[in-house]
């Protein structure tokens, strides 16, 4: 529950900044096979061979109409492929940047989406961990599960003195029991002083 908080109030991230994480490469690559397919999709229904045709019997006699059936169908079948290979380049180098396994979870939201409708991917959006966020004191990057700053012992999930929950660095009571904390805060200024 609390990297939940942690991710709600750390994250914010727009739509355009997460496509971005879509490898460039994959997009051209993408685009340059389906201008590939669409080309050749119109190119073997132009030119049959033995007068067999792929298209129904009302296209046969217009081949404008037959080029238009076919490219839409590969358009269809394209968009969907598309975007299911940009989701696995997102969840790649989402992955990568939150410091979990990004070929483990390439491979299962690969795996599970066919056979369950992109169950994979719904499973790595709930389970995904929180983006590393700067250290308050020092601005070191930290892990979402990391208590204390590794490089200057900052305590990064700070809780009441008094009931043991987690109060924010800006509260001057504690939500829960209304202990206060800025006496706390007052001593921890001065041993920090004290000990530079």
């Amino acid at each position: 529950m609390r990297l939940i908080r942690l991710r709600r109030k750390i994250e914010k991230p727009r739509f355009r900044d997460e496509l971005k994480l879509i490898p460039k490469w994959l997009v051209w690559t993408l685009a340059f096979l389906y201008v590939v397919a669409v080309v050749l999709a119109i190119v073997i229904n132009l030119y049959q061979d033995g007068g067999q045709s792929i298209q129904p019997s009302q296209l046969r006699g217009n081949p404008a109409l037959a080029s238009l059936a076919m490219a839409g169908i590969v358009t269809g079948v394209a968009v969907v492929l598309s975007v299911w290979l940009m989701a696995l380049g997102y969840v790649y180098r989402d992955a990568k940047r939150r410091d979990m396994n990004p070929v483990l979870w390439t491979l299962l939201c690969m795996l599970l989406s066919w056979p369950f409708f992109a169950i994979g991917f719904i499973l790595y959006f709930q389970v995904r961990e929180p983006l590393p966020y700067p250290c308050p004191r020092c601005s070191t990057l930290v892990g979402a599960r990391f208590n204390f700053c590794p490089n200057c012992k900052c305590n990064l999930h700070p809780s009441c003195p008094n009931c043991k929950r987690e109060v924010a660095e800006t509260d001057k009571f504690c939500p829960y029991c209304a202990q206060d904390l800025t006496a706390k805060q007052e001593a921890g200024s001065l041993v920090a002083r004290s000990t530079e």
